[in-house]
């Protein structure tokens, strides 16, 4: 986790409450790279209704606190977020952390990806 934006504290509490959900992240995370669907799964998690990847754990089982979406890097360079020109860059960040899932997260303190531990 390395976006100066969010304090360090915060970004520490934040990869604490995601890390219980690396069970169903990291299945949905080797379905998507087995089904050929795409090598650069991201996860999303926004505290706010978020138009991008499909469902992947209601928001009744966060506590009605995220909106937890599955993703693709390819969607992320479709819609913008990561732009054409850092998708190389991006792709070697993601290889250095292969034993890490690649979470998006949107919340009040803004949007950064956060890297937790596979478990």
């Amino acid at each position: 986790m390395d976006d100066k934006h969010f304090p360090e504290e915060a970004l520490k509490l934040l990869q604490k409450e995601l890390s219980i959900y690396v069970n169903p992240l990291s299945q949905a995370a080797a379905t998507i790279v087995d089904q050929g669907i795409s090598n650069y799964p991201i996860m999303v998690f926004s505290q706010a209704p978020v138009e991008m990847g499909i469902p992947l754990i209601p928001t009744e089982e966060t506590g009605g606190k995220w909106v937890v979406r599955a993703s693709t890097l390819e969607e992320f360079s479709t819609k913008g977020i990561v732009t054409k020109e850092k998708v190389g860059d991006f792709i070697s960040n993601l290889k250095e952390r292969d034993d890490q899932l690649c979470v998006f997260v949107l919340n009040e303190l803004g949007a950064t990806f956060v890297f937790i531990p596979r478990k």
